[in-house]
């Protein structure tokens, strides 16, 4: 065999056993044998593989240490609603006792205890409308937050993602480097 056919089989030897590795080409510089290649190969992945997995345990830990800021439920619904109802129900009382021509002629204290069952009637009934009305806006508060947090974590944990792929990407191509490869697209 001629040394030129065997330089030609050594070149696409070594060629061939160039590792890709996330569209990266390993190339050896130094002559490494082929059991050399795959060795330092392994070497380094697990590099790659370790720096990942800090990576990503470093973003988790931040993404979990990280403070959310809660905003206040809503509160005093049914106290609205009653101070409502009960302002409403003696308006209410006092126009339908002014319907009726022998109300001017009850005593006041009988007017104002009739105006003040009235209102204490609307009072209750204000209060479970705005008691409803307060829970229904706590649900979707707590709906919309939930929401938020959902799409909050799925940012965080695409950007874990990607930070812990590059510092793995990284942590290849310089171990590599310096065990005498080229990284080449």
């Amino acid at each position: 065999m001629n040394t030129r056919t065997l330089v030609s089989i050594c070149t696409a030897a070594i060629l061939s056993m160039a590792v890709q590795v996330d569209a990266e080409t390993v190339v050896p510089t130094q002559g490494q044998s082929p059991e050399t290649i795959q060795a330092d190969t392994a070497a380094c992945q697990a590099q790659a593989k370790t720096a990942y997995d800090q990576a990503l345990a470093a973003a988790s830990q931040a993404t979990t240490t990280t403070a959310t800021t809660a905003s206040s439920t809503p509160s005093g619904g049914r106290v609205r609603g009653a101070a409502a109802g009960a302002a409403a129900g003696a308006a209410a009382a006092q126009v339908r006792g002014n319907q009726y021509e022998n109300y001017d002629k009850l005593p006041s204290e009988v007017q104002q205890e009739y105006r003040q069952n009235q209102a204490k009637d609307a009072a209750v009934a204000g209060a479970v409308v705005g008691g409803a009305s307060q829970r229904r806006d706590r649900r979707q508060q707590q709906q919309t937050q939930q929401e938020q947090a959902q799409q909050q974590a799925q940012q965080q944990s695409t950007q874990a993602t990607q930070s812990a792929e590059a510092a793995s990407k990284q942590a290849f191509a310089t171990c590599m480097t310096s065990k005498g490869y080229t990284i080449g697209p």
